[in-house]
């Protein structure tokens, strides 16, 4: 039964060891309002970026049931590559579902203003597919670039107990940069990685630009599942 002390959104957690720094997904304290994780056993950054998460689907399934029984009002995610769920998860739940940052994608390009798009920074360019965008409802030519290679990407998918994040922010700034100047069509940005809000700030300083990621999607998602009193 629901309390009212009972967080509204359910956060699926990768199985991780990384550091979860202010701003990252898994952080408690990024969230201005209660949240409840459960890890999904054996979804690691590799499996899922890297693999096929659809071959873990039962158990994000059964994590996701463990959520709800336990009262949230929603679930979401912490990848964006988990966009691939995303029917099978509401299909399978009795509540909304909300599970990549990638599902910004159609809205922001309805607010910018025409002759401009969306354009994204993904963990892994060489993994994000037109099947990842089609799920999460976005143009299939939507322009994308990855920090591959980086020592952000590397600390994140080989799931490293360290992670330099003043080196996170240079590389994921430039990559941001870079993008830009590939497309000057580009009239905002989003944050495929759970992992990158934390860098969102200094994206936005150097491109000009609004910059989108997990966390002002679940902003939103918790802004409608318990609307702010008045």
């Amino acid at each position: 039964m629901r309390t009212p002390t009972t967080p509204g959104v359910g956060i699926l957690l990768l199985d991780t060891r990384f550091p979860r720094v202010l701003g990252d997904i898994g952080n408690e304290d990024t969230w201005p309002f209660p949240v409840r994780y459960k890890t999904v056993d054996g979804a690691t950054p590799e499996a899922i970026v890297q693999g096929d998460p659809r071959e873990l689907l039962g158990a994000f399934v059964a994590a996701a049931q463990e959520l709800i029984r336990e009262g949230v009002q929603g679930i979401t995610t912490t990848c964006g590559f988990l966009s691939l769920l995303q029917d099978d998860l509401k299909s399978s739940l009795a509540v909304p579902v909300a599970t990549s940052a990638l599902m910004q994608i159609p809205l922001i390009n309805a607010l910018l203003p025409p002759a401009k798009r969306a354009g994204v920074i993904t963990i892994s360019r060489n993994s994000l597919s037109t099947a990842h965008l089609l799920a999460a409802g976005a143009p299939i030519d939507t322009p994308v670039i990855g920090t591959d290679g980086s020592l952000f990407s590397t600390a994140i998918l080989g799931n490293s107990p360290e992670l330099d994040t003043a080196a996170a922010q240079v590389e994921i700034r430039t990559a941001a940069q870079e993008l830009c100047q590939r497309h000057p069509d580009i009239g905002a940005l989003v944050l495929e990685c759970t992992n990158m809000p934390p860098y969102a700030a200094a994206v936005a300083k150097a491109t000009g630009l609004p910059v989108y990621s997990i966390y002002s999607f679940v902003s939103w998602f918790q802004s409608g599942l318990r609307p702010r009193i008045f």
